[in-house]
């Protein structure tokens, strides 16, 4: 009998490992992510789904689960704090799909595994051991190395494919050639001699894939290796000597537990039909037409159905107005297109394009690089184009210039330097697709780029902000044109991926003609319905200028004191330590205070703080920061544990991971803006994301004491907008109450406390004033009397009568509300002052749900996207406002509706109210604007 007919009998479990899958399915779509005609990113839910779909229809297991991590610290976390605290938030758009995860397994009868306190390798780790023990076939549907340590006779790998390839299937033999060993535990041993930067598991320095499964082979294990040590040599011993706490640590946070305690029965894990109701229901929702159509066939029909009609209505509707034959078009490449491409290899040859780009009033360029990295790229090469089916490639890569000129990285140094004067003029507007790399790696080679801006994606994304963006489709789209893919010179996304110098020198200067003309060409194309469609505004004065701005930032830098971080990482160890002595004690014993479950006992069985305390999903005591905060004036302990908590993220999310974002060459930290991150034009900062640092309590706002001023002659300033977003409310609802509260200058949440109170101004308490400042911002956000009452711990009755007393104080706010709403019905979109546009697709929904979430977007989106494009006007306006002064201030960050910048104390007289005009005035609006400014040493205390 063969191994598949044994696996034939017995019975087959799949467990999922259900964060790796969508972060995988996510980041596989990174680059044409899939959005929902409402704008909900769903990438990671469809390759979730397609991920389930292909495993029922190929594996026909018999039971079926899938784990997720939980938020709550592990043993891991306990054994090395710094443990995964190097990781970003969890992205915007796959947070916002984690509910619709949800529901897609409950639709599909999947049983969802969650343990607090425990991580899902774990939990998968732990049921595929006692599946194998009841002989079970177990199947790990995951991309994750780490799961390799778990295979065994009857334990396999399920590892997705590539861009839609088959799935790979890794069993004994296949772990044990991958990693070079001789049995399969030994890929713990492996894995923690050479760490995981991702997960910040330290390993040995020095020591990475390659030399860990050397030294297992020659050693067996690290214990062993460890007593071996002195059949090393060099910096080797050394290093595995100094590090030998590391490595074993390392070797214990690798390891998968695989005795988790709990009481899931694995006959309850049975596959059972999917209900159909709910994932047409789901497939509607989520427009997942194509899905929908295999699955129920013809009589499908969806929302997706609508939005892609709406889609290709609006695509038909623009080749209609290019096209004559719009309706039987042929896509062409570049061998029916005729074209004129030149490589410029030689001193004489740059001299004399250079002369004829000089004599341009615009221009189109595109950069070719070694890397994604605009910061620490080398130039390949630049391509440019200035008329249609035109275009010059300037080699700049030394390795494919004449021997004559062939020297070191240096040379493309001097071919950008020959160019400096196109690029740095004011006279010649720059086009291009995703600018910002391109000026970014420039500014990083010492250029400027200067003069008018037009980016291709970004003014495509404020035309038409539901469809894609990329360059190969707006070529299809706008030209009937299909260039060559990048996948046909480096292949695919993945390990084998080559570099684009591996490419050769005709190819290479090819494709860059290629881009460069067929982005010339798009622009020439989109640019004139930019203004019909009413987004000029924010395309040519918000977006577009902001680039320049951006990559000055980025380029500054803030300088960040580490030492004053390890300070505080010790003060934070012995506030931690002191904490857990006073949670002890209250308790009466020591336990796990990082353990949900250990905490859960303490808190409502020994302690009774809660009658009836709720419960998580598998079964044990919720002690969720909400939960915890409800019962917070109960008992001292719960203020105790909060507060250990935040010392512990502070601690090994911010204190002990920000200085490993220092750039080694410049000592200063530069964060990554993204401009277009959400659908209101709020910019994102990532690498580090300065957005996330918490500033309400006093340990988090420490945080901001360690960036600090650039040197001894310099201070920080910080300018920061004063309750934008409720005085741009009271501009665009005209309430006379609300806009004579700010024109009088006083308190607005006092005023609104008055005018619901109906007391007299001098009579409002802290308590009201608290209050109102929630209806205040609730407001903006479409709060409901529900969510009041659950901000506020209040009844539900004093919660309706403060909506109710806010609206019958200002009419004019429902008035806006209802007008934006019924705006919003009518056109299915809302705008912000600039034009930038919202579509809500769903704000005619027969779902009451969806509709309603989609009031709340048309409520709030041209309140926060006007305060979006207030922010970025002001950075223009500032940053253009300091080059003309002569000014040495620089700016550096922006954090929500601050800026921060490196003054300099001699200019701080001059520069403060250059700077507070230029905010002021960025968006003119009959509402008083507040800019309140700081100066200190650090960000602390300028703020």
């Amino acid at each position: 009998m063969t191994q598949q007919d044994l696996f034939a009998e017995k019975k087959k479990l799949v467990l999922l490992d259900g964060m790796a899958l969508v972060y995988r399915a996510h980041f596989a779509l990174i680059r044409s992510p899939r959005y929902t005609s409402g704008g909900l990113c769903t990438s990671g839910v469809f390759g979730l789904t397609n991920t389930i779909l292909d495993i029922i229809r190929k594996e026909k297991p018999t039971h079926i689960a899938a784990a997720f991590d939980t938020p709550e610290p592990t043993q891991r976390h306990i054994a090395f704090p710094e443990y995964k605290a190097q990781r970003d938030a969890l992205p915007e758009d796959i947070g916002a799909q984690l509910p619709w995860i949800d529901r897609l397994l409950r639709a599909f009868n999947i049983t969802t595994i969650r343990m607090p306190g425990y991580e899902a390798d774990d939990i998968i780790g732990t049921l595929a051991t006692e599946a194998s023990e009841q002989n079970f076939l177990t199947l790990m549907v995951t991309p994750d190395k780490d799961y390799h340590q778990l295979v065994s006779d009857n334990v396999l790998i399920f590892r997705p494919g590539r861009k839609g390839a088959a799935y790979e299937t890794l069993g004994i033999p296949e772990v044990l050639a991958q990693w070079e060993i001789q049995r399969v535990d030994q890929v713990i041993d492996i894995l923690g001699l050479m760490g995981d930067s991702s997960d910040n598991i330290p390993g040995v320095p020095g020591i990475g894939p390659k030399t860990a499964q050397k030294l297992i082979a020659d050693f067996d294990t690290i214990e062993n290796l460890l007593r071996n040590t002195q059949k090393l040599k060099g910096k080797q011993k050394e290093n595995v000597e100094q590090n030998a706490d590391k490595a074993l640590l390392s070797k214990q946070l690798v390891t998968i537990q695989r005795d988790v305690p709990h009481t899931i029965q694995l006959d309850e894990l049975e596959m059972k039909a999917q209900n159909d109701d709910a994932v047409r229901s789901l497939f509607e929702e989520l427009e997942f037409d194509t899905l929908g159509q295999k699955m129920f066939g013809k009589t499908f029909s969806s929302s997706a159905s609508r939005a892609t009609r709406i889609r290709e209505k609006r695509e038909a509707q623009i080749q209609a107005t290019l096209f004559d034959d719009a309706d039987e078009l042929e896509i062409k490449t570049l061998k029916e297109v005729p074209h004129t491409w030149h490589t410029v290899t030689t001193a004489e040859q740059r001299a004399e394009l250079l002369k004829t780009l000089l004599q341009q009033s615009e221009i189109c360029f595109d950069t070719e690089t070694t890397s994604l990295d605009a910061r620490n790229a080398l130039p390949l090469g630049i391509a440019f184009a200035f008329e249609p089916h035109s275009a010059w490639y300037v080699v700049c890569d030394a390795a494919q210039l004449p021997p004559s000129e062939q020297d070191d990285n240096a040379v493309a140094l001097a071919v950008l330097e020959e160019f400096r004067p196109v690029f740095e003029s004011e006279q010649i507007r720059k086009i291009g697709h995703n600018l910002k790399y391109d000026v970014t790696l420039l500014k990083w080679h010492g250029i400027d780029v200067k003069g008018r801006l037009f980016d291709t994606m970004l003014a495509h994304s404020m035309k038409e902000p539901e469809m894609r963006h990329g360059l190969d489709y707006l070529a299809e789209l706008y030209l009937a044109y299909k260039p060559v893919p990048t996948s046909a010179l480096i292949g695919e996304r993945g390990d084998n991926q080559k570099n684009m110098r591996d490419v050769p020198l005709k190819q290479l200067a090819e494709y860059a003609c290629e881009d460069a003309d067929v982005t010339l060409q798009v622009a020439r194309v989109i640019e004139p319905d930019i203004e019909k469609q009413g987004v000029g505004q924010v395309c040519h004065e918000v977006e577009c200028p902001l680039i320049p701005v951006l990559v000055d930032m980025e380029y500054e830098g803030i300088r960040l004191d580490t030492d004053a971080l390890a300070r505080y990482s010790l003060q934070l160890d012995a506030d931690i330590e002191q904490l857990r002595s006073a949670i002890f004690q209250a308790a009466g014993h020591e336990f796990n205070i990082d353990s949900p479950k250990q905490l859960g006992v303490v808190l409502y069985e020994e302690l009774e703080l809660e009658k009836n305390p709720k419960k998580t999903a598998t079964g044990q005591w919720s002690t969720r920061e909400t939960e915890l905060e409800r019962l917070s004036g109960k008992h001292q302990i719960i203020a105790d544990v909060l507060d250990y908590r935040n010392a512990v993220k502070l601690k090994s999310v911010y204190v002990d991971q920000l200085p490993s974002y220092v750039n080694k060459k410049t000592g200063r930290l530069h964060t990554h803006y993204s401009q277009t991150w959400t659908a209101t034009g709020r910019m994102q900062s990532n690498d580090p994301n300065l957005q996330t640092i918490p500033v309400r309590k006093e340990r988090g706002r420490e945080i901001r004491a360690a960036f600090v001023a650039r040197d001894s002659d310099h201070l920080l300033l910080s300018a920061d907008y004063s309750q934008i977003e409720l005085r741009i409310m009271a501009e665009l609802c005209g309430d006379v109450a609300m806009r004579q509260a700010f024109a009088d200058g006083t308190d607005i949440h006092k005023v609104t406390a008055a005018k619901v109170y109906g007391v007299p101004l001098d009579e409002v308490t802290r308590e009201m004033r608290d209050k109102a400042k929630m209806v205040n911002f609730g407001i903006i956000y479409g709060i409901s009397a529900f969510g009041l009452q659950q901000r506020l711990n209040i009844p539900r009755a004093e919660a309706n009568d403060l909506i109710n007393g806010y609206f019958r104080e200002y009419p004019g706010v429902q008035t806006w509300i209802d007008a934006t709403v019924a705006f919003a019905k009518e056109h299915g979109y809302v705008q912000t002052q600039t034009g930038r546009r919202r579509y809500l697709r769903d704000i005619n929904s027969r779902s009451r749900s969806l509709a309603n979430a989609a009031e709340r977007l048309a409520m709030n989106t041209p309140i926060q996207g006007t305060a979006a494009d207030m922010l970025k006007l002001a950075m223009i306006k500032v940053h253009s406002a300091l080059q003309q002064g002569g000014f040495q201030t620089k700016m550096l960050l922006t954090v929500h509706d601050e800026i921060v910048f490196d003054m300099l104390k001699s200019e701080e007289q001059q520069v403060r109210p250059v700077i507070e005009e230029a905010m002021k005035t960025a968006l003119p609006m009959t509402v008083p604007i507040v800019v309140e400014m700081g100066t200190g040493t650090n960000w602390l205390d300028a703020h």
